[in-house]
This record gives C-alpha cells, structure tokens and sequence, in this order.
C-alpha cells in the first residue's frame, strides 16, 4: 500500500514563502511521476507542477518563475517551493503519485491547506 503524507502548509502573507514536502512510502517503481495539485473553493483541482524521476518538470503558466518543484529519489519525496506567494495561491494542495511500472495506479495525499492573506 503507497502512502502520500504532505506537510510544510500554512498561513502566510502576500509575497511571502512557503515549502511544502510529500514522502511516499511503500512499494512504488523508478518509473513515476510525481506532482502537486491544488482545489480552492468553487473551483476545480488543477495541476499546478509536476515532475519525473529523470527530473523532467512542468509548471502550470500562473505558478512559473514563483515556484519551484524538486524531489529527492533516495527519499521518495518531492517538494514544492513557493515564492511571492499571492492570495490566488490559497487553496488545498495535494501530492500526487502515477507509478508507471505498476500499471499506471496514481495514489493522492490527504492534502494541506495554503492561506496567503495579510
């Protein structure tokens, strides 16, 4: 069983930083992909960065140049580093996990909650 256990959210003000890290544990390939994803109210979950083992990464156009998705794969853990962070960022972020090598099962973390307000 793959668990996704997130940490590292919080409250912070406008153009502050926040770093968030998701460890995974249990049986899971070399061949994965790992990524954080975010649900505000009324709105929908979305991809917000993404990364491979090989490190290969994708951000979505409204996070670009603010944050920073990076992993440890001795660790199994990924983590996601926001710079000037606006109210728009706030929101419930969520870890992400597709095991390519596994028949492509995904698992998700339970989430952690990101407030930017002053």
């Amino acid at each position: 069983q793959v668990q996704l256990v997130e940490s590292g959210g919080g409250l912070v003000q406008p153009g502050g930083s926040l770093r968030l890290s998701c460890a995974a544990s249990g049986s899971i390939s070399s061949f994965n992909t790992m990524a954080w994803y975010r649900q505000a109210p009324g709105k929908q979950r979305e991809l917000v960065a993404r990364i491979t083992t090989g490190g290969s990464t994708n951000y979505v156009d409204s996070v670009k140049g603010r944050f920073s998705i990076s992993r440890d794969n001795t660790k199994n853990t990924v983590y996601l580093q926001m710079n000037s962070l606006k109210p728009e960022d706030t929101a419930v972020y969520y870890c992400y996990l597709i095991d390519y090598a596994s028949r492509f099962r995904d698992y998700w973390g339970q989430g952690t909650q990101v407030t930017v307000s002053s």
